[in-house]
Formats: C-alpha cells, structure tokens, sequence
C-alpha cells in the first residue's frame, strides 16, 4: 500500500468514528488532561510553541489558550474532528494553528515546536517503517532541548481501541522505541476512567531532546 493510500484509509476510518461518535462518548475521553498539563506547564513557558498530534476533539487545547499558551497548534487525520474542536472554541479557534494530516507525512517546519504532545496516537502505528517515520518527524521539528510527552496504553492497557489493534508499552519499551536522543525525566501510569465507567491503563513518559 503506498504512502498516500494509508493516509487516505487513515483519514477515511477517523472521520467515520468522529461523525458516529459524540465527544464525551470516545472511550479516551476526559474532561481536562491533568497529566498532560502538569508536564506541559513544568516544562514550556507561555510562548513556548506547542504542538498536540493527533489532538482532534481533545480538550487540552481549550486548557492551554485557558491558561495563556500563546502558541498552541493542533494535529489531527480527521478534518471531522478539528471542525468540531473548532466550533467547541468558537472564536478562540483563531488562537490555534489547525494542521490537517497524517502525523507521519505532513510537512512541518523543522525546529518549530518546544513541546510535542501525543496523548494515545502512536500506539496506533504497529510497524517498524511507521516507528521510524515518527522518530524522524520529532527529530525534524523537536528543537533541542524540546520536551517529548508520550501517552499510550500501558503493559495493561486495551488491545485494540475504535476497532483497530494497538501496541502496549511501559517506559522502558516506549524509550527504546523513541531511541537515545531523547532522555526520559519522568515516567509514570495513569488510570484513565472512559465515559462508560470502565478504565483504560495510560502510560506516560516525559523526555527532553538532547
């Protein structure tokens, strides 16, 4: 399958889960990201630029323009899900950058981002060839001595999510995946209530690019 085609089924699975599925109803859901944010705000100052992959629907962004974040972008597949986290800000959209594509391919400038946010998106990509191709996207627009914040499901976590098979990692297999230009400061596994009253193990790992 070539790369284009990938980024189309990708994209095409996305926006249908989007368009079935209310916000608070996705198991990932949550209200605020308490995590995410207590990494974000000890290691990123107001004008940091920050950049959420795969932050569709998600409410960290609402939290971050909230808190005074000035330079906020957002990543995500599915076109459906930046509309809707669009119209949830209402005017406050126009504070954010919207980037509409594949995390692996779209072009991003290099050394433009202090902060890379994923919150359950690279426990999606299951090959070696996706792997690198995401290392070599934090690598091209990570600045050195950029924060790196990683959340995917934990040793255990659900294995598959939205109808699609996931990886599970803990700190130590997420680092070696990552690889050694970035150092782990801190590590740690969430318990994540879903909407439907179950939970889902999050593990979460801070690294600085050395």
């Amino acid at each position: 399958m070539s790369t284009n085609q990938a980024d189309l089924d990708s994209k095409a699975h996305w926006d249908g889960v989007y368009t079935r599925v209310a916000d608070n109803s996705m198991s990932w859901y949550c209200s605020h990201l308490a995590t995410s944010l207590r990494l974000i705000r000890t290691s990123a100052s107001l004008d940091a630029p920050i950049l959420d992959v795969g932050g569709g629907h998600s409410t960290l962004v609402d939290d971050l323009l909230e808190l005074g974040y000035r330079r906020v972008a957002v990543l995500d597949v599915s076109p459906v899900a930046l509309s809707r986290a669009k119209g949830r800000l209402g005017e406050s959209a126009k504070r954010v950058t919207w980037l509409s594509g594949d995390v692996l391919t779209t072009p991003i400038l290099q050394g433009s981002f202090a902060v890379w946010h994923d919150r359950a998106v690279f426990h999606f990509l299951r090959n070696p060839q996706q792997h690198l191709e995401y290392r070599r996207q934090i690598e091209r627009v990570l600045q050195p001595g950029g924060s790196l914040i990683l959340a995917t499901f934990g040793p255990q976590g659900p294995l598959k999510c939205s109808g699609l098979e996931v990886c599970r990692y803990d700190d130590h297999s997420l680092a070696t995946e990552i690889g050694p230009q970035f150092r782990l400061i801190e590590s740690l596994i969430e318990m994540h209530q879903t909407p439907s009253g179950g939970q889902q193990q999050f593990q979460y790992c801070h690294f600085i690019r050395e």
